[in-house]
């Protein structure tokens, strides 16, 4: 079904003008979740996996957020959480399988895309790929965020890309995932003693046109034996049963296949999950890869826009009819991403089961694109995609609510298809 626009009493149509002209001049406010609540009595608290977030979005892994000065912003405008740039995993001597994935960022070009539909978009195309700098580098800058992180109680989140075989007959490099997952912990219980560590296998969307994943069954297993070598790892470097010291999500990519290959991704790590040995939450998806797009001399670039999100979200669509339908193993938490620039395509990732939102490409428009006069780009983005009146986010999620009779008297919360105590 093709969503119209939400239709709302005059009261809530006042409301949220008057929110979405005064805060093109004021700062938002520093407890967003709690306005929004009070104002509107819609609660935008939710979880990321088993962690709670206030509010649902979030920045997703990125080439902005590898600096401690960008996170410091991520926290001041609000997010209710951040996943750190992709650490490229190495073993204790070094050794990186996966070293063609640290190339530096190159100039980023914020650019214009049609859809196959017509629609309109943005993409950000840029030569790089996970962090290209020290895995020292790394681990100081985990430590910075995680301090900024616990100041303004935004969480952090580490993002990690380890050995995937190549062929059949190639052994897994255990070391990679032992040494990485240990290192990560060491810095994480420092700070968070009782808590488990967040983590985010990023399999990024240039590894859809390598040679590694020309094969489906190949991809499967990568699936299959991921989340156990991350768990593996982290009962090693602790001594400890896996779920006290780590929570593993993983990040889907959209594979050279066709939607029903995603589906099957999908139910191979509900299926993993179902029997005690998977991950704990799920990603998806990430950006759409184009073997014949060239960018600065390099052919084979990933890009996003509005391909991205009709993908996702169709795919998205099926996987929670199978789960009403009881068709399914298990389920997992979903954090849902790829092309969320507005309130309407965010409210459809809430529709398909997401409980979080994670964005990154509407945080780098052109300043213009952006009715918010002041604060940062985040500040900007949070503005646009909650408080516009016709398409934003709190206006489809009070649509939704004038249809929801068990929600009388309580707040609209946003959790679909997970439960928050």
């Amino acid at each position: 079904m093709t969503l119209q626009k939400p239709m709302l009493s005059k009261t809530e149509v006042r409301k949220l003008a008057e929110d979405f002209e005064r805060f093109k001049f004021e700062p938002l406010p520093q407890r967003l979740w709690q306005y929004v609540l009070e104002r509107y009595d819609i609660d935008l608290r939710s979880k990321y996996a088993d962690f709670p977030v206030s509010p649902l979005i979030g920045k997703a892994s990125g080439q902005l957020s590898m600096e401690p000065h960008q996170v410091l912003k991520d926290a001041e405008a609000g997010l209710g959480f951040c996943v750190l740039k992709t650490l490229i995993a190495q073993d204790a001597q070094g050794n990186q399988s996966m070293r063609a994935w640290a190339i530096p960022i190159t100039r980023m070009k914020v650019e214009r895309i049609k859809g196959q539909d017509e629609t309109e978009g943005w993409t950000v195309t840029w030569v790089g790929r996970g962090w290209h700098k020290s895995f020292e580098a790394y681990l100081r800058f985990f430590d910075e965020a995680l301090s900024i992180g616990a100041e303004y109680g935004m969480l952090i989140v580490p993002s990690i890309k380890a050995h995937l075989p190549s062929h059949p007959d190639e052994e897994w490099r255990v070391g990679e995932y032992d040494f990485t997952v240990g290192e990560l912990l060491k810095v994480w219980r420092k700070q968070n003693p009782n808590l488990p560590m967040p983590i985010e296998f990023d399999f990024s969307p240039t590894l859809a046109g390598s040679e590694f994943a020309r094969r489906q069954e190949r991809i499967l297993k990568w699936l299959v034996n991921v989340p156990k070598l991350i768990k593996e790892a982290a009962k090693k470097a602790t001594e400890m049963e896996a779920s006290k010291v780590i929570c593993v999500g993983i990040k889907v990519f959209n594979a050279m296949f066709d939607d029903t290959f995603q589906i099957e991704m999908l139910r191979t790590l509900l299926e993993e999950a179902a029997k005690g040995k998977g991950a704990d939450f799920i990603v998806y998806a990430n950006r759409l890869f184009d073997p014949n797009r060239e960018y600065e001399g390099v052919k084979g670039i990933a890009y996003g826009g509005p391909d991205l999100s009709a993908r996702n979200l169709r795919v998205l669509s099926q996987l929670s009819k199978l789960h009403e339908r009881g068709e399914l193993a298990n389920w997992l938490p979903l954090s849902g991403t790829g092309n969320i620039c507005n309130g309407k395509i965010a409210f459809e990732y809430i529709l398909c089961g997401c409980s979080t939102l994670q964005i990154h490409t509407f945080f780098q428009l052109p300043i213009s694109c952006y009715a918010k006069r002041t604060g940062s780009k985040i500040q900007r983005a949070l503005h646009q995609l909650l408080f516009e009146p016709e398409n934003g986010l709190i206006a489809w999620l009070l649509w939704m609510r004038q249809g929801t009779n068990q929600l009388a008297n309580k707040p609209l919360r946003v959790e679909p298809l997970t439960k928050i105590d």
